[in-house]
């Protein structure tokens, strides 16, 4: 391996709590819709040990809020299973643009790391890869400081949650978006990411006008991951 390549590749302690730092402020806004999901749930009639336990296990909050709607005295599996899949599709697309640095890793680190990898930290370390820099270390710690005000928040909704109620009222609902397009915009601009992209955008859109709805997540989501996975491993070029 060239030692540029190392470099990229590298992933250590101090990497890692430099990613924790990073993604700080933007968990704060975190815990904010973590609160939200504990009332949610609290007042979807789970136990306050089950609702700290799925943010903790599951840690995916659009999914943990369909889940909510879904369930019952009896929950369908198969409806909550297919829900659940169609909006977390996204994390194929994700796994693909990754996978150039994620590839050199033992299976046991790789998936280790990608059991915290969510929108923002995903964002920020294929911002870092396209700088030239090591970017395990923002997908690792970054995921961690994300995963831990997750939980904080659903914690603390259990507690305080009324306060926040409806952090879309407040215009928190905006902050995510805004900062995954400042990312992708300022993000790494190459051939096969190009391809990438554009795959899953046009496969979502026929999806979109010729498909049931919302089959476009899963439909772009799918098509922009075998586009990178058929793309193979690129020369890393810095």
């Amino acid at each position: 391996m060239a030692p540029k390549e190392s470099i990229l590749h590298r992933l250590d302690s101090d990497l890692v709590w430099s990613g924790f730092k990073a993604l700080l402020p933007l968990s704060l806004f975190v815990t904010v819709f973590g609160i939200a999901f504990g009332l949610a749930a609290s007042q979807g009639g789970l136990s306050d040990t089950a609702t700290v336990l799925m943010s903790t296990l599951v840690f995916a909050g659009a999914s943990q809020f369909a889940a909510l709607e879904l369930w019952g005295p009896e929950v369908p599996l198969f409806t909550l299973l297919v829900t659940v899949f169609a909006i977390n599709a996204r994390h194929l697309l994700m796994g693909a643009t990754l996978y150039p640095w994620l590839e050199p890793l033992s299976p046991a680190r790789r998936y280790a790391i990608m059991l915290v990898a969510s929108d923002a930290n995903w964002a920020m370390a294929t911002q870092a890869f396209a700088r030239g820099r090591p970017g395990l270390g923002l997908l690792l710690g970054g995921g961690i400081a994300l995963w831990s005000f997750w939980v904080l928040g659903t914690w603390l909704g259990l507690r305080v949650g009324g306060a926040v109620s409806d952090p879309a009222s407040l215009g928190l609902d905006m902050v995510m978006g805004c900062f995954l397009l400042a990312m992708v915009l300022s993000g790494e601009k190459n051939l096969r990411m190009l391809m990438i992209w554009t795959v899953a955008a046009g496969a979502s859109l026929l999806a979109f006008y010729f498909l049931p709805e919302n089959s476009h997540v899963v439909v772009g989501a799918i098509a922009g991951g075998l586009a990178g996975l058929l793309w193979g491993k690129r020369n890393l070029e810095y």
